[in-house]
């Protein structure tokens, strides 16, 4: 399982699209975060006002900026953790992996492993460009940056995990949809338009923000603990345990899925 699990490690590494993807992704959270950081430090204040401000308090502040990445920028690791068996696909590499491990199911497990690791990888830095730039904006502002507050440690810490998560369903996904481009076009088209678009009808509805929250975007905002949309009114959330459990859930639906149908057919 060990030599599985390095094996899969190197060939994700070992490429070029994964640090292109993590460059992107910084580059995307800071833009963003630096973005929402001004916005939010306008017109804001920080103690009792008589002319309508909203208070800044750290549990805003960092739903609002420092776990953007888990609102708008899962994405990245959800492709990357993808391209884990569609490449294998594409370059007509699975047949020989599948030689050197022939149990199909430690080699789901050894690419859930790898992918867990870098999306890992990808957390941090997307957390941290969002801190980065964040923090940097609302000192220039002259906002409190609530960085020494335990409770924004704790949601920066939970959205490394939220993201880490993704990079997991990525890999769960990519085991049933083998194709490279249907695996990039699914991910885009669901995490763009048609989960966004779901969450605002089902807040619409009665009942249907209960449903909304276990939506899988709505489950890694969850995980952190809060998060841009549900700051802004947006639908609700589940505890983190719960956001947890409902991501966990909908990698083995999928990685089972992958297993029982696509690694279950004979591969030539």
């Amino acid at each position: 399982m060990k030599a599985a699990i390095v094996t899969e490690y190197r060939k994700l590494v070992t490429t070029r699209m994964w640090w292109i993807l993590l460059l992107a992704m910084a580059a995307y959270m800071l833009f963003l975060a630096a973005a929402m950081a001004w916005a939010f430090g306008q017109g804001q204040s920080t103690g009792p006002s008589g002319d309508g401000d909203v208070v800044i308090t750290p549990e805003m502040t960092v739903r609002t900026v420092y776990a953007l990445a888990v609102s708008l920028g899962y994405v990245f690791p959800l492709v990357v953790g993808g391209l884990s068996f569609s490449g294998e696909f594409r370059h007509k590499t699975v047949t020989p992996t599948l030689l050197a491990e022939p149990r199909r199911g430690v080699v789901v497990l050894a690419k859930l492993v790898a992918g867990a690791a870098l999306g890992l990888v990808f957390g941090v830095v997307g957390t941290l460009a969002c801190v980065g730039a964040g923090s940097g904006v609302l000192a220039a502002l002259g906002e409190p940056t609530f960085l020494g507050d335990p409770v924004a440690w704790r949601t920066i810490g939970l959205s490394v995990l939220a993201l880490a998560l993704w990079s997991l369903v990525g890999v769960a996904l990519g085991s049933v949809l083998t194709n490279q481009v249907a695996v990039i076009v699914v991910a885009l088209a669901f995490t763009q338009f048609v989960e966004p678009i779901a969450r605002v009808a089902l807040g619409s509805i009665d009942g249907g923000a209960r449903i909304a929250a276990y939506l899988p975007g709505a489950a890694g905002e969850a995980v952190s603990g809060g998060s841009f949309y549900a700051a802004s009114g947006i639908g609700e959330l589940l505890p983190v345990w719960g956001g947890l459990l409902v991501m966990l859930a909908y990698v083995a639906v999928l990685a089972g899925t992958g297993r029982l149908t696509t690694l279950r057919r004979d591969i030539t």
